[in-house]
């Protein structure tokens, strides 16, 4: 176990130290005159959002880390075997991924917000309930949360040639547009095979509890009950695929091999664009199913 930890704790350090100034969707990390060169970020600013956030806050490193650490897959060595070299399993349609405490899920959802890039954004996923709620600010010029897939367990990668994309069952989101990203590579930076969808907007009096939801903690949100569920349906044949929110060409979808998921909520859409359905401050969603069609 040790082995493991440290090697991901290495990881990440080599990560935070090859990345390429122009590789952050956001500005630099709050500390950046007093970090080294290969540390800094550029800005990627919206398209005609001339404006960007003077509220400055104390990067949370230890946040960062944390969250950064459960993402990364330990690179293979020579002289161990590679704990995450694993089968490949082929879904049909109508196969369920994921779904609140059930005990067949193979991953667990945790939060991966913009403090990965020095922002102060925060955001908690309950995978009992599929509750997932924060706040988003802009200071230190962030902007998203998000949620992502821990490494499927023993390896696993997934064959979905048999289906034509993801449903997702929600409930909450306020008409908010959110992200779904399908990753068919274990790559922290690698593509993102994105489809944006926007959540149906709430019932009267929903954005009240479900903000008193957050300042109380409570993972239960009793709000949730009082709305319907919504399915979503995300074809793979519409997926764009992005590298920190630009959109890249010349990549093909590699449907034998789907290894992570994620939701991501943002102020940006693509290359640059903001997203016209989003806000600052708290929001909620819950996540009940995660299926193949």
């Amino acid at each position: 176990m040790f082995p493991v930890l440290f090697v991901q704790v290495l990881s990440v350090v080599v990560f935070i130290l090859l990345q390429p100034e122009d590789a952050h969707a956001f500005t630099s990390l709050p500390c950046r005159r007093q970090m080294p060169s290969l540390l800094r970020t550029s800005i990627l600013r919206a398209s005609g959002d001339d404006k960007t956030s003077k509220e400055r806050t104390p990067w949370d490193v230890l946040r960062f880390i944390g969250q950064s650490s459960k993402f990364i897959t330990p690179p293979k060595l020579p002289f161990i075997s590679n704990v995450m070299d694993g089968e490949r399993i082929r879904v049909q349609p109508g196969d369920t991924l994921w779904a609140p405490s059930s005990k067949e899920n193979f991953f667990s959802f945790a939060p991966l917000d913009d403090v990965v890039m020095g922002g102060a954004s925060f955001s908690t996923i309950d995978n009992n309930t599929g509750i997932w709620r924060g706040t988003v600010t802009d200071a230190n010029n962030g902007g998203f949360v998000g949620i992502r897939s821990t490494p499927f367990k023993a390896g696993i990668a997934l064959d979905t040639r048999g289906c034509e994309g993801i449903e997702l069952k929600i409930r909450m989101g306020d008409g908010k547009r959110f992200k779904f990203v399908v990753r068919d590579t274990t790559e922290f930076n690698g593509v993102c095979w994105t489809t944006a969808f926007d959540a149906t907007p709430s019932v009267d009096g929903a954005n009240f509890l479900n903000s008193l939801g957050n300042v109380l903690g409570d993972s239960s949100d009793k709000s949730a009950n009082d709305e319907k569920s919504t399915l979503v349906r995300l074809p793979f044949a519409k997926q764009v695929p992005t590298i920190f929110a630009k959109t890249v060409s010349g990549r093909t979808f590699d449907s034998n091999n789907v290894v992570g998921l994620q939701l991501a909520y943002s102020k940006f859409d693509f290359d640059g664009k903001l997203n016209q359905n989003f806000e600052l401050g708290d929001f909620s969603l819950q996540i009940l199913e995660v299926k193949v069609y």
